[in-house]
């Protein structure tokens, strides 16, 4: 335990040495990456988040899928296994001690190659598929990833050791009690990949009518079993999966491109603006430039990206 604490408080101090001011940091293995942040969110950040494994050193951070909440900090990891639109929200940091974390993608391909190794005897059942999970935190991930982030800051080191770390860390995920939920993003043709891939599809063709039962096809899923996995492994319906891509977009190019709410919402695959005007400020919580004008004002234009 004791150890635990001290690989938690080096890792921070690594973080923090990667990150000198809020804002996330590649590092300079592809896939690794550091994140910080000195104060609490008002507002939630909203974006979509590619498969990774997420350690926070210090602070803390709630993570939305729809209608499910996850908080994660020192005590709890946290999984993302598809590529999902999330909303997040910094709930513990301050200037003197902010949320750092540690952020790694989980390659499939990668995990397909583990897999065989840590389960050469079959994988165990997993029943659950969605799309984000906490864990408790595991003391050997903490050093792993300790070793890892230090690393960095060698780049004879980073290239030839850092790989290996990773590979460790992600042995390590394999083996832990969520092992049979984190193999199933690496197992391919599973009802998890299946779903990804359609996921996948819809984020490249949101601006485009949805046809599920096409979309169940190209999965090879009858429509009614299509819609129960999607839902459980996104907590959304494709429909609503579909609009949340939507909006986020039309909140995205509004702010950074200085488009209009009529251009944005043709765009983003709307044809009706009155349409669009209703749910954005459904989902967002007010007319669409009306809440832009308040995100400029209050200097909150990041509110749109990863999280």
């Amino acid at each position: 335990m004791e150890s635990a604490r001290s690989d938690l408080t080096r890792l921070a101090g690594l973080i923090q040495a990667h990150a000198p001011y809020d804002g996330h940091f590649n590092l300079r293995l592809p896939g690794v990456e550091v994140v910080r942040a000195s104060r609490t969110s008002k507002e939630l950040v909203h974006g979509v988040v590619r498969p990774a494994l997420c350690v926070v050193a210090q602070g803390a951070k709630t993570v939305f899928l729809g209608n499910e909440a996850f908080e994660y900090d020192a005590a709890q990891m946290l999984v993302f296994s598809v590529d999902v639109p999330v909303s997040g929200q910094v709930t513990k940091a301050s200037p003197a001690e902010p949320f750092l974390c540690l952020k790694v993608e989980l390659d499939p391909e990668r995990i397909a190659d583990l897999v065989l190794k840590v389960y050469p005897d079959g994988l165990p059942l997993s029943q659950k598929n969605l799309a984000v999970y906490a864990a408790p935190s595991e003391p050997g991930i903490i050093n792993a990833a300790t070793r890892l982030v230090e690393l960095m800051a060698q780049p004879e080191d980073a290239e030839l050791l850092a790989p290996l770390a990773v590979e460790e860390i992600l042995i390590r995920l394999l083996r832990s009690p969520i092992g049979g939920r984190v193999a199933q993003i690496g197992k391919e043709d599973s009802r998890l990949q299946r779903i990804s891939q359609a996921v996948s599809w819809v984020r490249t063709n949101f601006d485009r009518p949805l046809d599920v039962e096409r979309l169940a096809a190209m999965v090879h899923m009858s429509a009614s079993t299509f819609h129960q996995h999607f839902k459980s492994v996104t907590a959304m319906s494709p429909l609503q999966f579909q609009k949340v891509m939507r909006l986020q977009e039309a909140r995205r190019l509004m702010l950074s491109r200085m488009m209009d709410a009529g251009m944005a919402c043709r765009q983003v695959g709307y044809l009706s603006a009155s349409q669009f005007s209703r749910e954005y400020g459904r989902f967002f919580g007010s007319a669409p430039m009306k809440d832009i004008a308040r995100l400029r004002e209050g200097g909150l234009a990041g509110v749109v990206a990863e999280t």
